[in-house]
């Protein structure tokens, strides 16, 4: 029986991965560079030291990557201050079953604590969980399992009574890794096959999850 359901939250809730991309793509021309769609996608899921090793590899060992991934979010944090945090088709529908029937429910993700709560506090969602779990909190970020399971430790439930929403690969091995059911929204990139084949479902939307809990 589900108990508890785990969010991650770029790509998943928040429609910020084409904003990321976007704001990535204004800091680096102010430097001469450019990113490329393909590029971008690679580091989806990833955790910071791992997008920091991809830029490396693209732009070299002298990438100043902390000061441009600061810039960036700055960038973005004033976009959504503007323009309002963009959630995802059916986040609240699903958000508000979820508290009607009692599950449990936390984020889990790669960011940063501090961007963390700026987001969910922005979009009016931080009321909606019970807690929350973040990159710079774990040893181990996605693929690694550590966080998934750190996230059942939190909520008292055992893996198998809880289940995974994701939209990259990165974070569908996680979940994998960490014996819990996964189900994969996609965002910007469609699960290759060898990732397809590990989530529990794909489903266009966050809604269609209703149906799958009942």
């Amino acid at each position: 029986m589900i108990k508890a359901v785990i969010f991650d939250m770029d790509g998943l809730m928040i429609d910020s991965e084409r904003v990321t991309f976007e704001c990535y793509q204004e800091v680096l021309k102010e430097m001469g560079l450019t990113m490329s769609q393909s590029f971008y996608i690679s580091l989806l899921g990833k955790p910071i030291p791992g997008i920091q090793t991809r830029f490396y590899e693209e732009y070299g060992e002298d990438f100043p990557i902390n000061e441009v991934i600061k810039a960036t979010h700055q960038l973005m944090a004033e976009r959504f201050e503007k323009e309002g945090v963009p959630i995802k088709k059916g986040l609240i529908p699903l958000l508000d079953y979820l508290k009607e029937h009692n599950y449990k429910t936390i984020v889990a993700t790669s960011s940063t604590r501090d961007r963390v709560d700026s987001i969910l506090a922005n979009a009016h969602l931080t009321d909606y969980f019970d807690a929350s779990i973040c990159g710079d909190e774990v040893t181990h970020g996605k693929p690694d399992p550590e966080v998934f399971l750190k996230s059942c430790e939190k909520l008292h439930v055992s893996p198998d009574e809880a289940i995974v929403l994701e939209d990259s690969e990165a974070g569908i091995l996680s979940a994998y890794d960490a014996k819990i059911k996964v189900i994969c929204i996609p965002d910007m990139k469609y699960p290759e096959e060898s990732y397809a084949k590990k989530t529990t479902h794909i489903l266009d939307s966050l809604d269609e999850v209703i149906q799958f809990l009942k």
